[in-house]
């Protein structure tokens, strides 16, 4: 743990506790937001092949998870953490574009 700590920059041991919390509750959450949403476009598992429904629900619950992971990170108190990871993911994924570009520290 010790290594996870200093790799995220964490200083104390609760702060990994309600960072775990927060990724579990975010992923638990989007997946079920993402059912309903389905079903409100009108599909399930019943009308279209399990080879389309379950890849269109995985890409779907990207999105939400992003934003709830956000929020959750937000509400715990653990904020700053949470956008620097959500920014190293989009960056990671060549979602970047998608973040307002910062200047970097030799641009300053």
């Amino acid at each position: 743990m010790e290594k996870l700590k200093q790799r995220w920059g964490i200083t104390h041991n609760y702060q990994l506790v309600v960072i775990f919390i927060v990724f579990a509750v975010t992923g638990s959450t989007s997946a079920y937001i993402s059912k309903p949403v389905l079903a409100y476009m009108g599909l399930s598992k019943n009308d279209i092949s399990l080879w389309l429904y379950y890849p269109l629900y995985i890409i779907l619950i990207f999105p939400f998870y992003q934003v709830l992971l956000v929020f959750f990170g937000f509400i715990s108190g653990q904020f700053k953490f949470f956008w620097a990871f959500e920014k190293r993911m989009l960056r990671t994924l060549g979602l970047g574009f998608l973040l307002r570009d910062e200047p970097s520290q030799g641009d300053k």
